[in-house]
């Protein structure tokens, strides 16, 4: 059968499934915006032929991207029509608008798309720091304006996948009954425990590296260091955390930019919220190693003697799944989703995203405790709910297929 994939960023989170299905020996069909080759899917690349409207009202920036975007991917969906390409199913990230108008080319070919998340008010990560406050009226219009392309694909999708249940359940009721709970996938194989682990890297200062599993070592990792992911929370907690354990090593991954809410004023995140402590800890055993190849991530990870994630209530990360995968003592935020996957004291620990003193007596506590029959059972979720290759990917397959195959 003909399956294409519609993601702005290909492979992104069918990065597993595309090569999966090529393997079975389907005709796999990728479209996206990146300069991307594959030796089993054919890729094509669209581009977007203009930018937004200078000085259009600031709630329809967004809208208008998404169109233009999907007028784009449109084109070039037709030209594959063209050229004798007709997919038995459609598999789209719809985040970015390049799903909107695919009933444009092919009206009868259904629609899997990737539900990742809508936008709320109450319950969801806009409003619930109140260290940024949204305005009321306003900050309500604008996310109302800027779910009109999630309620679009919504209506015109004929089936979904979210990852986890919280993701789903933010969604209109009227739309739940399309939406199948199937996670990406950890590959529990590759990602296992090691206590022969070396991180040898070296710091964005350029300060070599090289740290075993012997040192006690806390990770804190962000695509970027934002307070989305409670990167200005845990560096609250440093001062107490390095003050309380005089053996421990902070090592910080992540990017200086901005990947989910707003930018500062001016300035990064990281930097703000490193100067609101920098007088306060020993900066000699803080290390920030910016944005870093997989396997020093993965390094960090497994030395790693307790691994700090937070978040406010959004998309659940894979790095959180990923250390519980490989036996890391993860210390996490009391919030949706992630307490779908974290049960204090059984298979991680959970603290208010809110106290740092909190979190870092919990860090203190962990790094003299032993945590291996946690480590164990953190691992088993993963293995069990999880797996790449046993559960999710199976799954996903299964309802791809099933898809393919409904009458037209």
């Amino acid at each position: 059968m003909n399956i294409l994939f519609i993601h702005q960023n290909f492979p992104g989170q069918y990065k597993h499934l595309a090569p999966a299905l090529a393997k079975k020996g389907h005709k796999v069909v990728a479209v996206g915006m990146a300069n991307r080759s594959f030796s089993d899917i054919e890729y094509v690349k669209y581009k977007t032929k203009r930018g937004t409207t200078r000085d259009v009202h600031p709630w329809v920036i967004d809208y208008e991207a998404k169109v233009i975007r999907a007028e784009a991917c449109a084109e070039a969906c037709l030209k594959l029509k063209q050229s004798g390409f007709t997919p038995d199913v459609i598999c789209a990230h719809p985040g970015w608008g390049e799903a909107l108008l695919l009933r444009e080319v092919w009206p009868e070919t259904p629609q899997l798309h990737f539900v990742e998340f809508y936008y709320g008010a109450i319950g969801r990560d806009v409003g619930f720091d109140p260290e940024f406050p949204t305005p009321e009226f306003s900050g309500r219009c604008r996310l109302n304006i800027k779910n009109t392309n999630n309620l679009m694909n919504l209506i015109g999708m004929d089936a979904g996948i979210s990852p986890t249940t919280w993701q789903k359940s933010t969604v209109p009721d009227s739309f739940q009954d399309k939406i199948s709970v199937i996670h990406d996938g950890i590959d529990t194989v590759s990602l296992t425990p090691d206590s022969s682990a070396v991180l040898n890297t070296k710091t964005v200062d350029g300060v070599e590296l090289t740290l075993t599993k012997d040192d006690q070592v806390v990770t804190f990792v962000n695509r970027n260091l934002e307070p989305n992911r409670g990167y200005h929370q845990f560096m609250r907690a440093l001062p107490d955390l390095l003050k309380g354990s005089k053996d421990a090593q902070v090592v910080i991954i992540g990017g200086d930019g901005v990947s989910y809410g707003a930018a500062p004023k001016q300035g990064s995140w990281k930097q703000i919220y490193l100067n609101e402590v920098a007088d306060k800890i020993d900066m000699s055993r803080v290390h920030f190693l910016g944005s870093v190849p997989y396997d020093v991530y993965k390094a960090a990870m497994r030395i790693s003697s307790a691994h700090v994630y937070l978040t406010y209530p959004f998309v659940l990360s894979w790095s959180m799944l990923e250390s519980m995968s490989m036996g890391v003592p993860l210390i996490a935020s009391s919030t949706s989703p992630v307490i779908e996957v974290v049960e204090d004291g059984v298979n991680g620990w959970l603290v208010d995203f809110f106290d740092p003193a909190a979190l870092a007596s919990k860090i203190i506590e962990v790094l003299v405790t032993d945590t291996s029959a946690v480590c164990e059972r953190a691992r088993a979720t993963i293995v069990e709910r999880y797996d790449l290759n046993s559960v999710c990917l199976p799954k996903q397959i299964e309802l791809v297929e099933k898809l393919a195959n409904t009458p037209k």
